[in-house]
């Protein structure tokens, strides 16, 4: 087992070059070789030449016979890691607060196709981040939740009663605010439900809060000790961010259970 540590220590040390790095993600778009890479990223061809000398000896690129260099199967799956070591070195100090929750460790190691985000921080941006989310829809709205924010259930209703599918998970366990019922039949909820623009499910428990429609998503994680957080999230309208989102909303969909309005409290 030390061998396997060592080896994969000195695959980490070749990876520890922001040079490196570069070249690795530059062969990943297009064939080159070292003087057209160089002259490309604005280096000298001493120093690209020695370290595709480096990532040739480990195996990560390769020689053809035109003379350009390719990724080989080794080091193209070694880019698709990278992203998610992006992540999380970006929002390391966000994770010393945060974590996954309930997330997969599937979903974890998927992280890396969250890369391409903003992170929005303070209760009233997060809202205004959210109403646009809805605002944007056209097609649907998904929905992960662990507590229920009074001031959306207006623009959200609005957007459904334009013909917007609203899909959506609460937690057994969900805040729900005082008046809520209210402002749903007020809004004429029971209506679109029974139109079939709104399903509903519930499961246990809800730490990680998700929103997202068919375009843009964001993702609110956990306090380090279970507590949701949505005064901070990652949003994004990237497409591998969007995919991770969908992905892990439709695990959740499929893993619900029937909606009780019984077990929500005001």
């Amino acid at each position: 087992m030390t061998d396997l540590f060592d080896e994969t220590a000195n695959y980490v040390l070749d990876l520890a070059s922001p040079q490196r790095m570069e070249i690795l993600f530059k062969l990943l778009e297009k064939n080159s070789t070292p003087t057209a890479l160089a002259k490309e990223i604005g280096a000298t061809k001493q120093e690209v030449h020695r370290n595709f000398t480096r990532l040739e000896e480990s195996g990560l690129i390769e020689k053809k016979n035109d003379g350009k260099y390719v990724l080989t199967t080794f080091g193209k799956t070694v880019c698709t890691q990278v992203p998610s070591l992006v992540f999380l070195s970006q929002n390391r100090k966000y994770f010393e607060e945060h974590n996954f929750g309930e997330i997969p460790h599937k979903f974890q190691m998927r992280c890396g196709q969250l890369a391409v985000s903003q992170r929005v921080k303070g209760f009233s941006k997060t809202m205004e981040q959210w109403k646009s989310i809805y605002k944007n829809s056209n097609e649907y709205i998904y929905e992960v939740l662990s507590e229920v924010p009074l001031d959306l259930i207006e623009p959200l209703i609005k957007q459904v009663k334009k013909g917007i599918n609203f899909d959506y998970i609460f937690s057994e366990s969900a805040v729900v605010p005082k008046g809520r019922k209210a402002l749903l039949k007020k809004f004429g909820f029971d209506k679109l439900m029974a139109d079939g623009l709104i399903q509903r499910k519930m499961t246990k428990d809800v730490q990680t809060v998700l929103v997202m429609n068919e375009k843009e998503a964001c993702i609110m994680f956990p306090k380090v000790d279970g507590e949701s957080d949505i005064s901070e999230m990652f949003y994004s309208d990237d497409s591998m961010f969007h995919e991770w989102c969908l992905d892990y909303f439709r695990y959740c969909w499929y893993g619900s259970d029937v909606f009780k309005e019984s077990k929500l409290k005001e």
